[in-house]
């Protein structure tokens, strides 16, 4: 289903909550503004778009490695890397109605969007959430939750160079959580203060930028097309002149086609040697590369592949989300297989006659084989398979009265809604065999 309903949105929300992916933080006590919690379908969702980046940038490549730096950082790395002085956005507030907004998303920095009051003068603000390490409030105690994963990245750059013994062009990849204090979030988990990132620095010779540059745009872009993202839904934009940060040489994002309209969904950056110079001339340490090829030391630039997790797990959602008009406007979410939280549901067609003892051995067969599987005996068959259908669950395992005369069962597939019959001593191997195909 293409992304341009303008429903869609609140159709999600209502969806993640009703099926248990995301529900709002702290909703007992009437909710915590763009603060989310994923529930138990929209963890496993959001783990299995983190393992498919990690297998793709990491595992199944010979030339990345990973780290998980810590969240919490020296306060000269934000010094150095410039957030203290230049992370902020523009900010005004109107001075009837009190709300603030973002000058630079304003057609008329004059006039409240919301009231038409007049606004103050733009100010700058910083998007750090500021903290403090040990006993004593004060300045010299004043740490920062960290806004971007990338820094974490930078500063080790000798210690995994060194001790993975790579050589440019490598990367560095990392998953973690960042902070950021945003004035205008929203868009539900699109623009939130506190998200999870997915990105990689990878290092190259000077000269070699441009190819690599170009290499990870069309590499990233093809990600998400593999895992279910439709084409027409994707572009990719490349920053003009006036867009690019200083340190930049060039920038692109690929965008997605949210209910909302074109939205970044991840951006690629060729950071030049900007991050490395910085954090030398700051801490006093070279972070230069010796190449003993050519017997000199140089500053590798960076191409940064950097996504959030956040944003493609709402992304796939959007995606995925259909509704069958000939079949009573059914909701099927036609995620990826290697993306649905439940892969395959196991059904007793009715709770007599041995079916639920024969489903509950299935079930458990299916876990001892790591296939994340669920188990449901309640309500008629039909509103199961709805449910499964709404869940995501690519397959469906009926155990019917034919399983008790030849230990076969029905394998039913969630998108072409076709049902055939296996040995029940081969429903691992088909389902496993099924799991490992790309959606259609």
């Amino acid at each position: 289903m293409a992304a341009t309903s303008p429903d869609l949105m609140s159709t999600i929300v209502s969806l993640c909550k009703r099926r248990g992916f995301i529900f709002q933080s702290s909703e007992i006590y009437g909710g915590l503004n763009s603060c989310w919690d994923y529930g138990p379908l929209g963890v496993e969702l959001k783990r299995n778009v983190k393992e498919a980046w990690w297998r793709a940038m990491v595992t199944n490549r010979r030339d990345i490695v990973g780290i998980d730096a810590s969240i919490l950082m020296h306060p000269k790395v934000w010094e150095a890397s410039g957030h203290r002085a230049g992370f902020s956005d523009p900010l005004v507030d109107c001075k009837q109605c009190k709300m603030r907004f973002r000058a630079d998303h304003l057609d008329n920095i004059e006039k409240c969007p919301s009231c038409g009051g007049a606004l103050t003068e733009i100010r700058k603000f910083n998007l750090m959430f500021k903290t403090f390490m040990g006993p004593v409030e004060d300045d010299s105690a004043t740490v920062f939750m960290r806004p971007e994963t990338a820094q974490g990245i930078f500063v080790n750059f000798l210690n995994v160079q060194q001790a993975s013994r790579l050589k440019p062009p490598f990367g560095i990849a990392q998953i973690g959580k960042s902070f950021r204090n945003e004035i205008t979030p929203g868009n539900f988990t699109y623009r939130t203060r506190e998200f999870e990132q997915m990105e990689m620095e990878f290092f190259v010779p000077p000269a070699d930028d441009r190819y690599w540059y170009d290499f990870w745009k069309e590499t990233r872009r093809s990600w998400y097309i593999e895992y279910g993202i439709r084409p027409e839904n994707l572009r990719l934009r490349e920053h003009a002149p006036q867009e690019l940060a200083h340190y930049a040489k060039g920038c692109a994002d690929i965008e997605y086609l949210f209910p909302f309209g074109w939205s970044e969904l991840e951006g690629i950056a060729n950071r030049t040697d900007f991050d490395l110079k910085r954090h030398s001339e700051a801490s006093g340490k070279s972070l230069a590369y010796f190449d003993n090829d050519s017997n000199r030391h140089y500053f590798p630039f960076v191409i940064e592949p950097a996504a959030g997790a956040d944003r493609a797990a709402l992304a796939f959602l959007t995606d995925a989300y259909d509704v069958d008009k000939e079949d009573n406007q059914r909701v099927i979410l036609r995620l990826h297989p290697a993306l649905a939280p439940i892969k395959v549901a196991v059904l007793p067609l009715v709770k007599k006659d041995g079916m639920p003892e024969k489903a509950e051995n299935i079930y458990r067969d299916l876990l001892d084989h790591s296939i994340t599987s669920f188990y449901d005996q309640t309500s008629a068959i039909g509103r199961r398979y709805a449910r499964q259908d709404e869940a995501g669950t690519p397959f469906c395992v009926t155990v019917d009265t034919q399983t008790l005369q030849d230990d076969t069962v029905t394998i039913r597939d969630r998108d072409s809604r076709e049902q055939y019959r296996v040995a029940a001593t081969q429903i691992v191997g088909a389902i496993t065999e099924k799991l490992s195909g790309k959606r259609q």
